[in-house]
């Protein structure tokens, strides 16, 4: 493979961006939306990382598109990177914006205005759902969005249509100049499969030329009124298009069975292989449906009007099937519709042992179904931090100090944590940046300590107004700011307050200690995570304060250090005394690296990255060795 230069490196080309028509690539899901987005003619890439959906934004950001194919930022939050987007699309580019599906949360204000005034060059919206909380604090159906908001809808069930849907969404987007929703979730996003490539633009794609239109584009009441009814009809043209989309298709078996199956989203793959391992594929006729919002109500009845049963199967929550009743008693169609049960909950993902058993109960067809042995003997691994992670320095050091007196208000990131003993610095959480504002509001309402616990990139992402918050209305908490330099949760993403990006250029770096006190605070201390001393000793300085306290504690990741920054381990720790001192380490400091060895403590020279922090929490019990 041949080698391209970017900005003094050398990378290895890649197929996503040199790919031709006829091709086929073994792609994940992610890529396969970068793919579909190139061969569209995208112009703007935005985005808040967030798994499932971090690799879309990545992989635009290491193949370099910057001012050649198309232009990507890292904003600092999800409602940002849909404004720049919005304004993009506004400006006459072809714009997409990724996020998990909480950031749409975030996102959700521009969002559904953008959908009233329309965008003329077109914008998608990639909306990674999380069904089984593999990543998320919640696992909420981002349909949901697509309805409320007056979205077109796509849900892909392979990584082929993944690609194929991206570049569908795009057309739409433009045709109608409506906003289009791309709804993933975690097994699509996460899949890999062949994908068939068509070709890229030969040159970019034309941008929308702007019309000033303040009737339409500045949403007053007035106009937002006539808005509304302009949406709506987009919405009519979008059903039209529903009605005939190739991503939308009836199946019928030769012996025209009256049962029938509707299926979404990845549902549709686990209903083929059910299908088939059950030996039922001439049992149903089956309606699989892309295309989800708005629904193809005439293919609807059509499928209905052949049935005497039908089973819905949709992740999460039962809004297909809902809306297949509502079809049906409108139309007045006498068919039993038959969804959400004791098998097919609303919890969590399906799987075809799942979809297998719903389909032997549906059509009380006995089978054999294989569910996988269950794992013995094995041994537990709970999410835990890194060895040498420098947040776990810090909360050793907060519990020395606070205990229990002290309530701890948590935020988004790794450092979520630590609320696992033996730290147990974690006593509540909301969402991203809430740690300030709720600390804020926990300290108001029981007159307790509060010390809140964020990271740098939560910071900048929405920290910085709960702490302008707090310093308006005269709050009493310490605030911790864990700055590991990097966005360390979803990959090591840039974020304003480091140094360098991913691929080591220099960043436009925005140091948090004069954004602090430009809000207003002076009680603030700046400290070396592993600085043990230094760290307790600004603790209790802030400890015995009132009002706003600020401590930033820095410290790379330790991943991001070696990963990123080429920076070596050179030494490890091991027990030297087994003694009172290095029992205390082991039960409060909780290292990932502590092991036992013949009953007695030690330290895995391999997990361990030298930070030294055994050795100052228990002088003598430990001491460093030299690699090699």
């Amino acid at each position: 493979m041949k080698r391209i230069s970017r900005r003094g490196g050398f990378y290895m080309s890649n197929p996503l961006l040199e790919g031709r028509k006829g091709e086929r690539h073994l792609l994940l899901g992610n890529e396969a939306i970068v793919r579909g987005a190139l061969e569209a003619g995208v112009h703007v890439v935005t985005c808040y990382p967030g798994t499932p959906s971090s690799e879309v934004p990545d992989t635009f950001y290491k193949m370099g598109g910057n001012g050649k194919r198309y232009y990507m930022q890292y904003s600092v939050n999800e409602k940002v990177a849909m404004e720049v987007a919005c304004g993009a699309a506004l400006g006459g580019a072809m714009a997409l914006v990724t996020m998990k599906h909480v950031g749409l949360n975030v996102a959700a204000d521009p969002l559904f205005t953008s959908a009233y005034t329309g965008l003329p060059g077109g914008l998608v919206v990639l909306s990674a759902d999380d069904p089984g909380f593999h990543s998320s604090q919640n696992e909420q159906d981002n349909r949901n969005y697509a309805r409320a908001a007056h979205l077109p809808c796509f849900e892909p069930a392979s990584a082929q249509e993944a690609k194929d849907m991206t570049r569908e969404a795009f057309r739409l987007a433009r045709e109608l100049q409506q906003p289009v929703m791309l709804r993933t979730t975690t097994r699509i996003s996460h899949m890999r499969g062949a994908v068939n490539f068509d070709d890229l633009p030969e040159e970019e794609q034309p941008r929308v030329p702007f019309e000033r239109k303040p009737q339409r584009f500045v949403p007053v009441p007035a106009v937002s009124r006539l808005l509304h009814i302009a949406v709506m009809e987009r919405m009519r043209r979008a059903e039209a298009i529903s009605e005939t989309s190739r991503f939308n298709k009836i199946s019928v078996p030769a012996s025209e069975p009256k049962l029938g199956v509707i299926a979404s989203g990845v549902s549709r793959d686990y209903l083929a292989d059910a299908l088939y391992a059950g030996s039922w594929q001439d049992k149903v006729r089956v309606l699989e449906l892309g295309m989800t919002w708005p629904l193809p109500e005439e293919m609807i009845v059509r499928f209905l009007s052949g049935c005497e049963r039908v089973l819905v199967l949709e992740e999460n929550d039962p809004l297909l099937e809902t809306a297949v009743r509502a079809i049906a008693q409108k139309r007045g169609i006498r068919v039993a519709v038959e969804g959400k049960n004791d098998i097919l909950t609303e919890q969590a993902e399906y799987s075809t042992t799942l979809i297998m058993r719903a389909l032997s109960a549906f059509l009380s067809s006995p089978c054999q179904i294989y569910a996988p042995a269950p794992a013995k003997d094995l041994p537990r691994r709970p999410p835990n931090l890194c060895a040498g992670c420098s947040h776990r320095a810090v909360y050793y050091a907060v519990r020395q100090i606070f205990g229990d007196d002290a309530y701890y208000s948590s935020d988004i990131g790794c450092y979520t944590l630590g609320m696992l003993p033996p730290l147990r610095c974690a006593d509540f959480l909301f969402c991203m940046g809430s740690s300030i504002s709720a600390g804020s509001g926990f300290a108001l309402a029981t007159g307790k300590p509060v010390v809140g616990f964020i990271g740098d990139s939560t910071f900048f992402h929405s920290g910085m107004t709960g702490l302008a918050n707090a310093v308006f209305n005269k709050m009493n908490l310490l605030i911790v700011v864990l700055d590991n330099g990097t966005t360390a949760m979803t990959g090591h993403q840039p974020n304003p307050g480091m140094m360098q990006d991913m691929l080591g250029d220099i960043c436009q770096h925005l140091d948090i200690e004069n954004i602090v006190r430009g809000f207003g605070v002076t009680q603030v201390r700046k400290v070396k995570s592993f600085q043990l001393k230094s760290v307790m000793d600004a603790i209790r300085e802030l400890k015995d304060m009132d009002g706003v306290r600020v401590l930033i504690s820095e410290e790379p990741c330790a991943l991001y250090a070696r990963r990123r920054l080429r920076k070596g381990i050179d030494r490890y720790a091991y027990v030297a005394k087994q003694d009172e001192g290095a029992k205390h380490c082991f039960e409060q400091y909780a290292c990932p690296a502590f092991c036992r060895r013949g009953g007695e403590y030690a330290v895995d020279e391999t997990l361990c990255t030298g930070c030294g922090m055994c050795l100052q929490i228990a002088p003598g019990s430990f001491k460093l060795k030299k690699r090699g």
